[in-house]
């Protein structure tokens, strides 16, 4: 069985980013920027939106983090997406899901101009990934396929089970693994049987958010496991959604949670927002 390391290959992301950001300055005087949308009080939307920062930081770009109370109305929100599409400081802009009730999210999503869109969520990149053109990709799903290469992992004519059928990773990872010439079937809260087809997939990808959903009788000898899950065990501790433990003894690969998607995530956003300066390099020629 071999761990499938996202942290050493979000790290090995980083180092070319870096570097990639210190030539663009020298060539355009231009640093990538990102702005992030932080809504409400969420402890765990609050971690991450830091962790993006300090990411920024560690890779020379510009950010910056407009944090809006709870009860923010929808058009100060719009206002705000407004402003930073017709800032050419800004090369992507980032909503931090999920938004409180009274806030129209699709709305918002469809505001962000598609060529800041650096996580992927705008139905012109959505229509774009889906037809196999180019385009700006959701972040986790994103990081999943840089873990396949990296790893010498052939997707084609493989079987790929993806459970959680989700717009931001389900879809999405669907969309990438057709694209890569795999057989895909999509399983989600309402499929009848989830174990009859986990056992048929020589490739597991997992994003639901329960705890040891894939067991080991759902799994058959040698096949790759991905799991994208990540929650907060009653001990405190952070677990996917595999019983690693013992599913771990089945299976050729697998990922470890924490330390497996989750770094790739922000690695895959780093990646896109300098995809995003380089498009804004361009244009300003």
């Amino acid at each position: 069985m071999q761990l499938l390391d996202g942290k050493t290959l979000s790290k090995k992301i980083e180092l070319t980013v870096t570097n990639e950001v210190k030539k663009l300055k020298a060539q355009t005087g231009i640093t990538p920027g990102l702005a992030v949308i932080l809504v409400g009080q969420d402890p765990a939307s609050a971690a991450y939106v830091n962790m993006k920062k300090k990411a920024c930081d560690r890779v020379g770009f510009y950010s910056v983090t407009h944090e809006m109370p709870e009860n923010i109305s929808q058009e100060a929100i719009e206002n705000t997406i407004t402003m930073m599409n017709d800032n050419p400081n800004i090369d992507g802009i980032l909503i931090q899901l999920p938004l409180p009730p009274q806030i129209d999210t699709t709305k918002l999503l469809e505001l962000v101009t598609p060529s800041k869109d650096v996580d992927g969520f705008h139905p012109y990149n959505v229509g774009r990934l889906t037809t196999g053109l180019d385009g700006f990709v959701p972040c986790t799903p994103l990081g999943v396929m840089e873990m396949f290469k990296e790893y010498n992992i052939n997707l084609k004519g493989k079987n790929c089970c993806v459970v959680g059928a989700s717009n931001i990773v389900g879809k999405p990872m669907a969309s990438l693994l057709l694209n890569a010439d795999a057989t895909v079937e999509i399983c989600h809260i309402f499929t009848d049987d989830l174990k009859k087809h986990t056992l048929q997939a020589d490739i597991i990808l997992v994003g639901v958010g329960v705890i040891g959903l894939i067991k080991e009788d759902m799994v058959k000898d040698g096949a790759i496991i991905i799991d994208i899950g990540i929650n907060r065990a009653d001990n405190g501790k952070l677990v996917g959604d595999v019983d690693f433990e013992n599913v771990a003894k089945k299976c050729s690969h697998i990922t470890p949670v924490p330390g497996g998607v989750g770094p790739m995530t922000i690695a895959m956003l780093l990646s896109n927002t300098l995809k995003a300066a380089k498009i804004n390099a361009k244009e300003k020629q």
